[in-house]
């Protein structure tokens, strides 16, 4: 498992997230988006501080616009976490630091 998140295409979702032997955690996520730009930092941190334990992923709405309707993706910044291809928790919205922490731990 990466300690540098991983960035999700809608070609490579299925494999790098849904077909992933570990859990996966998935910002969805937009360039306009002031809360997207606010977590950034925090979720990409979490890659190092969950190394070997998650994988951290990012996917781009509108660079990548067909996984997000897929997975009922309706507004950003949307945080899933998912196991063996199967969605465990999700969280839409703003996070601070220590809830995104909380939401991992809770959900590992």
């Amino acid at each position: 498992m990466a300690a540098t998140p991983i960035d999700t295409t809608d070609a490579s979702f299925a494999d790098q997230v849904l077909h992933a032997a570990g859990p996966v955690l998935v910002h969805f996520w937009a360039e306009w988006a002031g809360p997207c730009k606010m977590i950034k930092p925090d979720v990409d941190a979490l890659a190092g501080t969950y190394e070997g334990r998650l994988i951290v992923a990012r996917h781009n709405i509108d660079q990548q616009p067909a996984t997000p309707p897929q997975q009922n993706v309706t507004a950003v910044p949307t945080l899933i976490v998912y196991k063996k291809g199967v969605e465990v928790a999700r969280r839409a919205g703003g996070l601070s630091k220590g809830q995104l922490t909380e939401f991992v731990d809770a959900n590992l």
